[in-house]
């Protein structure tokens, strides 16, 4: 047999080995799709989450002014963005305050991809809290549901709906995963109660709402602890509770006025000085304050040296004054014009006064 013949012979049998066109096609169809079954109920019910209230939760980004070094035109550029929610159906929106610090700005954009113009209602940086509004129509601004945050225990479920990296409608879920922290606002004021979540929340995340399982609004996001600056699983809400004592006022009266008792505290320093109990040293009386009228006495050096004994506020209504932060959280629970019964300590002597709140500055 010629090596001719041979090599003929051996490509005749691989053709005849080869499979046909019609086979290939065969074999390249893609595998029959199993049958799923039904979500399981807690997939249906966080589904249903989303879709209920997602269009209640909005996008914002903030503008900074620029001016071009040629044509000196000046114009609003993107700066920053952050996530904000619906209060009313007013277009009024809750957000945190260092979203919109140093803005010029600011655009709300909508779940639907709509997007408008905002303007600053008022803001209380020591909540980091702030209000926008925008005139939008009444249908594209549902509000959304408030629940409270007095009854959150810890293990129980929430969800995070925000715009983490700029992504806008992103769900996160996780547990409350510890109560009553302290942490420090942006102007160092020290914010208490704050709930602590493992819900993933990331920087674009802040001022989007911390949900329970009905939907409620519960929290308001606001800062993170993690070495990296993204989720390590520590996030931290400002409880509904304060939200919605604040923010009513804040629409009213386009700030957050806190009622005053008009004096001025003295320093850790001067308390530990002088072995004074724990409370909040008065170092000096607002002339007309409601302090003087209820005949508080500030501390005060006589010419000779000698320390004229004043008072130390150590409770406001029966509960504990330890330090000003903590006075300050307890009269931004009242409003200007409440009347509130203070225990004041002088020379070892304690005594109860009645005062009247003025509003603050």
């Amino acid at each position: 047999m010629t090596l001719l013949r041979t090599i003929t012979l051996v490509l005749s049998a691989a053709i005849a080995a080869a499979p046909t066109a019609a086979q290939n096609r065969a074999d390249a169809q893609p595998r029959a799709v199993a049958p799923r079954g039904a979500l399981g109920a807690d997939e249906q019910a966080n589904i249903e989450l989303f879709r209920r209230v997602s269009p209640s939760v909005v996008h914002i980004t903030t503008l900074e002014t620029q001016r071009d070094m040629f044509s000196m035109d000046v114009t609003q550029v993107p700066r920053g963005t952050g996530t904000g929610f619906v209060w009313d159906a007013q277009g009024h929106i809750v957000t945190n305050f260092h979203v919109i610090q140093g803005g010029s700005g600011a655009r709300v954009t909508m779940n639907d991809q709509t997007s408008f113009p905002a303007k600053l209602v008022g803001a209380f940086p020591d909540r980091d809290l702030a209000v926008l509004k925008i005139d939008a129509p009444a249908a594209k601004l549902p509000p959304i549901a408030v629940g409270t945050s007095r009854d959150l225990v810890v293990g129980q479920r929430v969800y995070a709906i925000g715009n983490p990296f700029g992504l806008d409608q992103t769900l996160t879920l996780g547990i409350v995963s510890a109560l009553n922290r302290n942490i420090e606002s942006f102007n160092g004021r020290t914010i208490r109660g704050v709930v602590q979540t493992d819900a993933a929340i990331n920087p674009g995340n802040s001022g989007g709402p911390l949900l329970d399982s009905a939907g409620r609004l519960i929290g308001v996001n606001t800062q993170i602890a993690s070495p990296s600056g993204a989720s390590a699983g520590i996030g931290f809400a400002i409880p509904v509770d304060e939200v919605n004592r604040i923010v009513p006022r804040v629409i009213r009266d386009g700030r957050f006025v806190r009622p005053a008792l008009g004096i001025t505290a003295g320093s850790p320093e001067v308390a530990r000085a002088l072995n004074l109990p724990r409370g909040v040293a008065v170092v000096q009386v607002g002339n007309g304050s409601p302090a003087a009228k209820a005949g508080l006495q500030a501390f005060r050096r006589e010419r000779n040296g000698d320390i004229v004994p004043g008072d130390v506020i150590t409770a406001i209504d029966n509960e504990p004054v330890t330090d000003l932060d903590g006075m300050l959280a307890q009269l931004e629970r009242r409003s200007p014009g409440d009347s509130v019964t203070l225990t004041v300590w002088r020379g070892g002597q304690t005594r109860r006064q009645a005062v009247v709140l003025a509003a603050g500055e």
